[in-house]
């Protein structure tokens, strides 16, 4: 296949794809003509170079791992596998500061849909204000934010 199939079956434009080439990333064929020529193995070569870009890799990164699965050697392998350590630890300490991130947003989420059940209870329990007396208009839930600020709020422990 040539450049354009293999950008549209990897979502990768043909400029990223050049790009992949120079750094070494990707290996094509040529054409008598000197076009380039892929297969198969490119367009899941082009999936995981995608994949470790979006995990954060630098090309130049993944440069280093190619050369193990391109030309095997064992000093090679030890080199790639040294980067492929590094990167692991990399990456599970940022799925580990993801997971406390999450983690953190659903208890403001939870104290958020507190807040707002309490909210919708208050309103239908209260006398309804004069408008020109409080600024609401009619009809509004008092504002009332205990649980989601000040130093010691559930939201913020501290």
């Amino acid at each position: 296949m040539r450049i354009g199939e293999l950008s549209a079956r990897t979502g990768a434009s043909r400029r990223s794809l050049r790009y992949y080439e120079q750094q070494g990333l990707l290996v094509s064929a040529r054409s008598p003509s000197g076009q380039r020529c892929y297969d198969d193995d490119h367009v899941r070569r082009v999936a995981l170079i995608q994949t470790f870009l979006a995990a954060g890799m630098s090309s130049r990164t993944i440069a280093q791992l190619v050369p193990c699965r391109a030309q095997p050697d064992a000093d090679r392998a030890r080199q790639a596998l040294a980067v492929m350590d590094r990167e692991r630890i990399r990456l599970s300490s940022a799925i580990d500061s993801l997971a406390a991130a999450r983690e953190a947003l659903d208890h403001l989420i939870g104290a958020n849909r507190d807040f707002l059940a309490d909210a919708a209870g208050d309103s239908t329990s209260e006398q309804p204000e004069q408008p020109e007396q409080s600024g609401r208009q009619p009809g509004s839930p008092p504002v009332r934010c205990s649980g989601l600020r000040g130093p010691r709020s559930k939201a913020f422990p501290g």
